[in-house]
């Protein structure tokens, strides 16, 4: 027998004692159970905090795949290692992993990984020495996975590889001998060399749209009456009898008073006949417990006879309600043009199904919205929405990319602290937010399974409301990447992004996953560019009724140019209707000869530039040795030159704001312990806004002139 088959069937002993406790590195809860090394199926890790988004089922690491002794025991001292870096054991074969565990779920991920290369190297007769393995073998396990995964997926796949060369000197029998990537990185060997492309995909424009929408309706409509419905129910099962007699009295009782209704079964009730009695929850209503209803009694019961002898009767009179929680419903337009109520009636189950679709649509709303990860909303707990800076945020804790979970804050708006308010009262969680109402710790909210529930709900009552989510693919980190895209389109969003993604203290302006979160869209690049074109249009068409009204279209050089190309407008229209090819006053067609006039106008904050995009003659922003990057077209607007540049135009809207940069630098200015080159570049400042602010004080447009200090 050789030493190799002798160490198969018998492996050495292990660095690490069969009965050492696998957490010894991190907080652990009083009293819970802690796995040790020597369990072979699964180490349980509900002696650490759990995350909120993680179901207990899953927070665990198992060797599922690992059952060969040999794969096992690898295994198992892998996961030691990455849940604990400073084991004596690890420091003295030399390894440092640094300080901080893995988390659970990356070191269950690995083991996944890990018996996927066990299984396929038992189908090829691989040897279980490692030492015996050529690079080509690792080669090949990541080529025949690369038609199935992607970029990312396989990069994953490339560091649990490796981790069998960087343990190698942990690990009993050894690892493999050499590194079969050197000097490449995981997404370099992954053949993604770039490093910017993502695995997340956007959602597709038509089923955006129709999901935000729908979630608002919720949120915002639909919300009142069913946590109305809801709140309704509750207070009629606490004050309930659990009594049946005298039932028939306290029906005659209810009846009394013409403003009660008989329940009945609407066309979405899961139970009973639309149209027929809801005996459980006229029970309620009488102040009887539905588990003492009449249907709990004795069909020959004369009491039950009586009761629904006259409780058919007054629907057959006409006082039957349909749903009978709430008398009305909020209203929504109908395919013809009119009114109708949302919902045909909420009934103690319907209320049910719409709670659970509401929690989704809060959800959906909040993630889409404040671009949170789905670990960071399910961390929200209650009180979380209050003020940062001045404006309104959430906090919650921030897990990835950050071991020191810190609370951090993302700046909302009213719409999402209102769905927040909504899942609030929604959650029976005395923290979360975010979690099934009847669950303790949260484990039943799957947040997947809540977004395609809600969409599910929403399509299933299209006829009711006339919400509808066309198919297509919705996953929790789809909403944060596709309005990450969104949010990128708009001109000098990039900091406010990476602020809002919390990934400026990783690259600040050149972030990586920033850029590759707001990469184009090839299914959003023709409807933005329409979107962005027509808000153009409009303030366009503005600007252009305020100059024929009399008013000050801007101020410089360019204000001019565009004031002659709206005479020339207005000039052409007159023609069209003095040769009879248009009606007088039409307002339409001096509309359209402005859209047809191309006239090249970027709105902004600080001044509108009026350069050709395609030739950007005397732009200040391109003077000098400027470097253009590849593709780019038209000027460079973040050097852009206010004062200097006889293609920008001073509005009347912009002369405040630069009024009141020119006083916050004076003051500056009269600091007296300013360095000689900090006053210079201050006096610079100055000057600069100060030619702005020249050119509105001068009132002129002098066309082509170059007001260069």
């Amino acid at each position: 027998m050789t030493q190799h088959a002798t160490w198969a069937v018998s492996p050495s002993k292990s660095v690490f004692a069969t009965d050492e406790p696998v957490l010894q590195s991190q907080s652990l809860i009083s009293g819970a159970a802690v796995p040790r090394f020597g369990d072979t199926v699964e180490w349980p890790m509900h002696a650490v905090v759990k995350p909120a988004n993680k179901p207990r089922s899953a927070w665990r690491v198992s060797f599922s795949g690992l059952e060969d002794s040999v794969w096992n025991l690898r295994a198992r001292e892998i996961a030691m290692a990455m849940l604990n870096p400073q084991h004596p054991a690890v420091l003295r074969a030399g390894l440092y992993l640094g300080t901080r565990p893995a988390a659970v779920t990356t070191v269950n991920a690995g083991m996944y990984r890990l018996a996927a290369l066990a299984r396929w190297a038992k189908e090829r007769a691989l040897p279980a020495f490692l030492g015996q393995w050529q690079t080509s073998d690792l080669t090949a396990f990541i080529d025949g996975r690369a038609a199935d995964l992607t970029p990312g997926s396989l990069a994953a796949y490339v560091v649990t590889v490796r981790g069998l060369h960087q343990f190698s000197p942990l690990l009993t029998g050894g690892g493999i001998t050499s590194d079969p990537w050197p000097g490449k990185t995981a997404a370099q060997s992954a053949r993604n060399r770039s490093g910017d492309e993502l695995a997340t995909a956007n959602i597709a424009p038509e089923t955006w749209f129709a999901l935000i929408r729908a979630a608002w309706a919720y949120v915002h409509d639909f919300a009142p009456d069913i946590l109305a419905a809801r709140d309704r129910y509750r207070r009629l099962l606490v004050e309930s009898l659990r009594d049946w007699e005298p039932i028939d009295e306290r029906l005659e009782i209810y009846l009394a008073d013409p403003d009660n209704r008989i329940p009945v079964h609407s066309s979405r009730s899961p139970t009973g006949t639309p149209g027929m009695i809801n005996w459980s929850l006229l029970s309620a209503l009488i102040g009887v417990h539905p588990e003492y209803g009449p249907k709990k009694m004795r069909r020959s019961s004369p009491i039950r006879r009586r009761f629904e002898a006259a409780a058919r009767a007054a629907v057959d009179a006409g006082r039957g309600i349909s749903g009978g929680l709430i008398a009305e419903h909020a209203v929504v337009a109908g395919p013809d043009g009119g009114q109708r109520p949302w919902h045909p009636g909420l009934c103690p189950r319907t209320t049910d199904s719409e709670c659970i679709a509401l929690r989704g649509a809060s959800y959906v709303f909040v993630a889409a919205l404040s671009m949170m990860r789905d670990s960071e909303i399910r961390e929200i707990v209650r009180g979380s929405v209050g003020e940062h800076y001045g404006a309104p945020a959430l906090t919650s804790i921030k897990r990835k990319h950050d071991p020191n979970r810190p609370r951090e804050a993302w700046w909302i708006i009213e719409p999402v602290a209102e769905a927040i308010a909504v899942a609030e009262a929604l959650s029976g969680h005395p923290e979360l937010i975010f979690t099934s109402s009847d669950s303790k710790h949260g484990s039943e909210f799957k947040s997947p399974d809540i977004v395609r529930s809600f969409i599910r709900q929403v399509n299933a009552a299209t006829a009711d409301h006339g919400l509808h989510i066309p198919a297509g693919t919705v996953r929790p980190h789809m909403l944060r990447k596709t309005m990450a895209m969104l949010t990128a389109t708009e001109p000098g969003a990039e900091i406010a992004l990476g602020m809002q993604l919390k990934h400026v203290t990783t690259r600040l302006l050149a972030n990586r996953v920033t850029e590759g979160y707001a990469a184009s869209d090839v299914q959003w690049d023709k409807l933005l560019d329409t979107a962005v074109d027509q808000a153009r249009f409009v303030t366009l068409r503005e600007l252009y009724d305020e100059h024929h009204s009399g008013k000050t279209v801007g101020f410089g050089p360019a204000a001019g140019k565009i004031a002659a190309m709206f005479d020339a407008v207005r000039q052409s229209a007159q023609q069209m209707v003095a040769t009879g090819q248009a009606r007088q006053g039409d307002a339409r067609v001096e509309y359209d000869l402005l859209r047809k006039a191309r006239i090249f106008i970027r709105f902004g904050k600080l001044n509108h530039c009026a350069a050709d995009p395609s030739n950007p003659v005397a732009a200040k922003c391109l003077d000098g040795h400027v470097e253009i990057p590849p593709g780019h077209q038209g000027p460079l607007i973040d050097r852009c030159q206010p004062g200097r540049c006889a293609n920008s135009v001073i509005g009347v809207e912009h002369v405040p704001i630069w009024t009141a940069e020119k006083r916050s630098l004076l003051k500056l200015a009269e600091a007296r312990k300013l360095p000689p080159a900090r006053r210079a570049l201050i006096q610079r400042q100055i000057d600069d806004v100060q030619a702005v602010i020249d050119r509105a004080d001068s009132g002129t447009s002098d066309q082509g002139e170059d007001q260069e200090k």
